[in-house]
């Protein structure tokens, strides 16, 4: 568990090696809500009153993906990332309930009991199709989508290379061991940086070792059925997704082409797609400049 003054020391490394003015650097509160009898956690950036972001993380990630890109906007929108069942400091579902339809439920709770108005929503990968359920029941009432390399139709080699490096040995002897397999999966990351991103994502055992805060039952047996019952489902009733749509590429993403961005943004009834530079599947961590160069210019014509 990092201090407060290593969160801080995280953020301004962050922030300087994207190359960004960070106004002010300050931690979010920690929050939980109980919804549907699971107790969930988030990150709340403050800003109260000023119009919402829902951040949604991808499959064994944590609220703290988005902590720069929220910590940039905080002066002008409230930004709130949540941890999802059995991500983070979330609980993890008793009978290992990690579907399409729970998730989608947690987020419609989440949102209803924080009383948000017209949110933006803003989800990677697994909560990108999350967020993508959400919008097609609820699209009158949001401001917009943005979807962080993902839509309906992905590429399976690079989305299993992804499940196979998060399901291999889920113990291991330290941190560092840790960070020699995610440097290996992901090289262009800076290792003191990746470090400390994954003390928010890794808790420490009564023997000593470590593992993922995540919960190991999460993956479906079923999964690939799954994937593509939710895809053809999200493509019959793309026009319940009317609000108006980014859809996000890391350009040196495996999971997500420039044809699968393209093809499903002119889908959209108002829809756009643009590639993020020097970003594989997780932009965000990435590269966080990349990423707001594309969605502020999106949240400010939405208005």
């Amino acid at each position: 568990m990092l201090s407060e003054s290593e969160q801080i020391a995280h953020l301004k490394l962050t922030a300087d090696l994207a190359g960004l003015k960070v106004p002010e650097l300050i931690l979010p509160e920690s929050h939980h809500v109980v919804v549907h009898h699971i107790r969930l956690h988030y990150l709340d950036w403050g800003a109260k009153g000023r119009p919402p972001i829902v951040f949604l993380h991808g499959g064994g990630l944590n609220a703290h993906t988005w902590d720069i890109v929220c910590l940039m906007l905080r002066r002008d929108y409230h930004c709130v990332a949540l941890d999802q069942r059995g991500h983070g400091d979330s609980e993890w579902e008793p009978t290992a309930d990690y579907s399409f339809e729970s998730q989608l439920k947690d987020i419609e709770g989440f949102v209803e009991q924080l009383g948000f108005k017209r949110p933006l929503l803003v989800g990677h990968s697994m909560g990108g199709f999350a967020a993508m359920g959400y919008t097609m029941r609820h699209a009158a009432k949001m401001a917009g989508l943005v979807l962080v390399d993902v839509g309906p139709e992905l590429s399976m080699d690079g989305a299993r290379r992804i499940r196979d490096f998060v399901s291999q040995d889920r113990v291991l002897d330290s941190v560092d061991e840790f960070v020699q397999r995610a440097m290996a999966f992901n090289p262009m990351r800076n290792p003191a940086l990746l470090r400390r991103s994954l003390l928010h994502n890794l808790r420490q055992l009564p023997n000593g070792k470590w593992t993922w805060k995540h919960d190991p039952n999460r993956h479906s047996p079923n999964f690939a059925i799954e994937r593509e019952t939710r895809a053809k489902q999200i493509l019959d009733d793309i026009h319940r997704i009317s609000c108006p749509t980014l859809v996000l590429r890391g350009a040196r993403s495996d999971v997500f082409t420039d044809d699968n961005a393209k093809k499903f943004a002119n889908a959209l009834p108002r829809g756009c797609w643009r590639q993020v530079p020097d970003a594989g599947h997780t932009i965000q961590g990435d590269n966080p400049r990349g990423l707001l160069d594309a969605l502020q210019p999106f949240i400010r014509e939405i208005g």
